[in-house]
Formats: structure tokens, C-alpha cells, sequence
């Protein structure tokens, strides 16, 4: 995207947008395909750690008690209840 501006004629506008392109690169294959994932094996299960405070701010959530349709009472067991 950046590297449009390469192609205009104004050379500051070119230095900024091989810039960008360059950035924008280094960013998506050294540091999200390499260090990221080689992070979060060296640290392991704390890489999942929450801090107690902002566990007890976060709502709880089951994915998988929502994702099971609950069956509706039939009439005559509501009703002998």
C-alpha cells in the first residue's frame, strides 16, 4: 500500500512510504511470525496469567454452556410443579 507513494515525484513522499513498507514488514515477518510465537513458548502457562483485580472487573463467560441449547420444559411438567 505504502509502496505506491515510491512512484510519485516528490522525494520526501517516497522516503516516507518506503519507510512505511519497510516498517510495516519487518513488523509482520520478524516480530509477529518469530519472536511473538518464541515469546509465548518460552514463558509458557504465564503467558495466559490475569492479574487478580482484572479478573474480578472481566465478566465470566462460558462458551461452552451458551453453545448447548437448553431444552424447553414440556406445558404438563411446568405445570405439575
Amino acid at each position: 500500500m505504502f509502496l505506491g507513494f515510491v512512484l510519485g515525484d516528490d522525494p520526501a513522499l517516497k522516503m516516507v512510504g518506503f519507510g512505511l513498507a519497510t516498517a510495516i514488514f519487518i513488523d509482520a515477518t520478524i516480530v509477529r511470525m518469530v519472536l511473538v510465537p518464541a515469546t509465548m513458548t518460552l514463558i509458557g502457562d504465564a503467558n495466559w496469567w490475569m492479574p487478580g483485580w482484572l479478573e474480578r472487573l472481566l465478566p465470566t463467560i462460558d462458551i461452552e454452556r451458551a453453545a448447548v441449547p437448553q431444552p424447553e420444559p414440556k406445558a404438563d411438567v411446568v405445570a405439575a410443579r
